[in-house]
């Protein structure tokens, strides 16, 4: 699991510090939107040629990872 961690990167020149993957320009929250809107791993991997299955896995190991804590509070969404 701490390999797929690894593919995550932060860095202030890139997409403005927001987590991505392996350094390139697609932030771990564009992943997670285009699943929740219905997308396939096949069909982001189609699209983003660049992207690799493991990159789409180490998303969702880094949302879990952000998720694991003590107390949730209830989000006003607009």
């Amino acid at each position: 699991m701490q390999n797929l961690l690894e593919r995550i990167t932060i860095d202030s020149e890139i997409c403005h510090g927001k987590p991505s993957i392996r350094g390139l320009r697609y932030p771990v929250e564009m992943i997670l939107e285009l699943m929740s809107s219905g997308m396939t791993s096949e069909e982001i991997l189609e699209d983003y040629e660049d992207l690799e299955k493991e990159d789409i896995m180490a998303s969702f190991l880094y949302a879990s990872k952000l998720t694991a804590v003590k107390s949730i509070y209830k989000l006003n969404v607009a």
